[in-house]
């Protein structure tokens, strides 16, 4: 399903036919690097957690795949997003060529608005799944026989999830209450999101530590017990 959505970024990319085709096709190879990216990420966020708690019920399986629609459903306004953002930054104003050779804007201004709400409602949807995911697996903590660790990350893992979403609310609650004039804020919003994964890792990762050598040391005999 990945693959298949991956597939659907490029499949409107044609072979160019002169060198301006080309140079105008190379513009969209970056917003395909981007989108590419995050969906490799969301890819291996789903391949941790199947591949740390092997979980194959009902619950796990519904949710997997509500995961794989909203992946799929949100392609193209992710690759529409970033062709718009990559196309403005590599001096193209904001403009396409259609077939006729015409060109005319991507979007309208006040069109910003909706299209980040569309993004951030994906953005929403996807870790919301995480977070739900996750919860599932903490919630059968004793049936999977999880270890101290095991539970610390699965916690953790919900509260990265549960920051993202926090994000994506966030960037949404700008346009809402700011208006369509903040549209250009609410991206700017998701930057937070490399400042709060830094600090959540940083706190979450000492409090692992010492989570370690407490376990380290319950489970190290003794130097009076120990053989000589």
């Amino acid at each position: 399903m990945f693959g298949f959505a991956i597939t659907l970024l490029v499949v409107s990319l044609e072979v160019p036919k002169t060198f301006n085709d080309l140079v105008e096709t190379m513009r969209g190879f970056g917003a395909f690097a981007i989108s590419f990216a995050l969906l490799f990420t969301v890819w291996f966020n789903q391949y941790k957690f199947f591949r740390r708690y092997g979980l194959k019920d009902n619950i796990s399986v519904f949710l997997n795949a509500t995961l794989l629609f909203v992946v799929l459903f949100y392609v193209y306004p992710l690759k529409f997003l970033f062709s718009h953002l990559v196309n403005r930054i590599s001096g193209g104003r904001g403009l396409v060529r259609l077939a006729d050779g015409t060109f005319v804007k991507m979007i309208e201004w006040d069109q910003m608005s909706s299209l980040m709400l569309i993004f951030g409602a994906g953005y929403l949807a996807v870790f919301t799944v995480f977070f739900l995911l996750y919860l599932h697996a903490y919630r059968q903590r004793d049936e999977l026989e999880l270890n101290h660790l095991e539970r610390f990350d699965t916690r953790n893992s919900m509260q990265e999830a549960a920051l993202n979403c926090g994000i994506a609310l966030l960037s949404m609650a700008v346009i809402l209450i700011g208006g369509p004039s903040r549209s250009a804020m609410a991206g700017i919003v998701y930057m937070l999101t490399g400042v709060a994964m830094g600090l959540n890792g940083t706190l979450m990762g000492k409090k692992r530590r010492i989570l370690e050598k407490t376990v380290t040391q319950e489970f190290t005999p003794s130097a009076e017990l120990s053989p000589n």
